[in-house]
């Protein structure tokens, strides 16, 4: 893919915070777009991990055998409420399709068969999500927040999540490429 500038917000697409998002959830992170149509945009932060413990209804540790499952925050709406995205196109009825290989959706009992399979689908438990009314993501992109560049499943699922706003960066190139290389503590300059 060229480096060029990428300025279409789309179903599909990455938001990667700039530098001046310094604070909570949506420093450094990465929104992978899920929806956007006029009536407003939404969205899953993908590489901010949590470390939780799960009731047994959700996930029977004894019994979860699928090494790609991870948990992370999705955005600071609804926090209690769990989303799947995931690489499984086996329940087409209950999903959507995201980008090329990346899927949203699934009921319990979906999660359930593909948290026992060995090789299973790489899943991302996200709890809460990110969303915005109409016209407000394309303010804030025309505001500076963000940068857009087009989502690929090998970041989503491939990527380890704490690298994946500086590769991001450095993937679209210029001056982006000089961004990633910014301190997350400027006093540490």
């Amino acid at each position: 893919m060229d480096a060029i500038p990428y300025s279409q917000i789309e179903k599909g697409t990455f938001l990667i915070a700039t530098p001046d998002v310094e604070k909570g959830i949506f420093s450094r992170s990465v929104v992978l777009i899920c929806e956007h149509n006029s009536s407003g945009s939404f969205g899953l932060v993908i590489n901010k991990p949590l470390h939780l413990e799960l009731p047994k209804e959700i996930i029977n540790t004894e019994t979860l055998s699928n090494p790609y499952v991870s948990i992370c925050a999705g955005g600071p709406m609804q926090t209690n409420q769990m989303m799947l995205l995931h690489t499984s196109n086996s329940v087409a009825n209950q999903t959507l399709k995201v980008c090329d290989g990346v899927y949203l959706g699934g009921d319990l009992q979906f999660l359930q068969e593909i948290l026992t399979e060995e090789n299973g689908p790489h899943v991302h438990l996200c709890f809460g999500y990110t969303g915005w009314g109409a016209g407000q993501l394309e303010r804030e992109f025309l505001d500076g927040n963000w940068f857009v560049w087009p989502a690929k499943e090998s970041h989503i699922f491939h990527t380890p999540p704490e690298k994946l706003w500086g590769i991001l960066l450095r993937e679209m190139g210029g001056k982006h490429a000089s961004l990633s290389m910014i301190p997350e503590d400027l006093s540490l300059n």
